[in-house]
């Protein structure tokens, strides 16, 4: 009988690490919805009717909300696949870090790659709740 080996463990410390490099990326849009603040005190006679800080503040709040969701999405990627269950959540997550940097793009890629061999789709497979009839 021949053994497969996964990488999952692996891959379970990968994602944990850059959920939480995704939350301390989201400091830097804090700071920047808190450098908005400050702008929006300023009081400038050529900031009679539009504000800049406004839209700083926009920018920045809506960086933090992303960041944070994605941090949090692929925190939960790193728990599903050390239990080896949300295989389709897992491939989405993977598809996603693409998106971000060089370290979301080797995550994903090798990720996707370790999804599909047929011993780790069977074990996703078989921790699959048993449906009711």
């Amino acid at each position: 009988m021949e053994t497969t080996t996964n990488n999952l463990g692996t891959f379970r410390i990968l994602f944990i690490v850059k959920g939480v490099l995704n939350l301390l990326i989201s400091l830097i849009f804090i700071v920047y919805v808190g450098f908005g603040a400050v702008l929006m005190n300023v009081n400038e006679p050529e900031f009679h009717e539009f504000n800049p800080g406004i839209i700083v503040i926009i920018f920045g709040g809506i960086g933090v909300l992303l960041t944070v969701a994605f941090g949090v999405v692929t925190l939960l990627a790193g728990k599903y696949i050390a239990e080896a269950r949300n295989y389709n959540f897992i491939l989405v997550v993977a598809v996603l870090n693409c998106l971000s940097g060089v370290l979301g793009i080797l995550l994903g890629v090798f990720t996707i790659i370790e999804l599909n061999k047929p011993h780790v789709k069977a074990l996703f497979d078989r921790n699959l709740p048993a449906r009711a009839a």
